[in-house]
């Protein structure tokens, strides 16, 4: 499974692209990782909308899979801009395409993001577990 360079990473499986972007958007979602060990994606709640704020390494929802029920963190901190209501409708689009249809929610950040990690980190994180 690759694991995409242009992303940043959070310990929790959460990916985040944009940053350093001139809005102070980003875009946030689950890893590949995260959905294969979900497995079928059933349903996401997000407890967040539109104008609500998120911090960093806070829970702002929940995935639930024919496995489990996961929390979902907010990998940086800031006001949600977005959500995607596809995946609300639609969850399994999380589990066909992670990094691209599948995106959850987009922040306009508020500080700048701490511990994520680029992808080689992020790769050894996964080998280690």
């Amino acid at each position: 499974m690759s694991v995409p360079e242009e992303l940043r990473y959070s310990e929790e499986h959460e990916w985040v692209s944009g940053l350093g972007g001139e809005d102070g958007i980003v875009t946030v979602g689950i890893t590949a990782h995260a959905a294969d060990a979900l497995g079928e994606i059933v349903y996401i709640e997000l407890q967040p909308s539109e104008g609500d704020a998120v911090e960093a390494g806070e829970p702002c929802g929940e995935i639930e899979s024919t496995k489990s029920v996961s929390d979902i963190y907010s990998p940086v901190s800031g006001e949600i801009t977005a959500v995607n209501s596809a995946v609300v409708d639609e969850p399994k689009v999380i589990n066909d395409d992670p990094y691209g249809e599948g995106w959850i929610f987009k922040v306009r950040i508020s500080q700048e993001p701490g511990d994520l990690l680029d992808s080689a980190a992020y790769d050894k994180l996964i080998e280690e577990s």
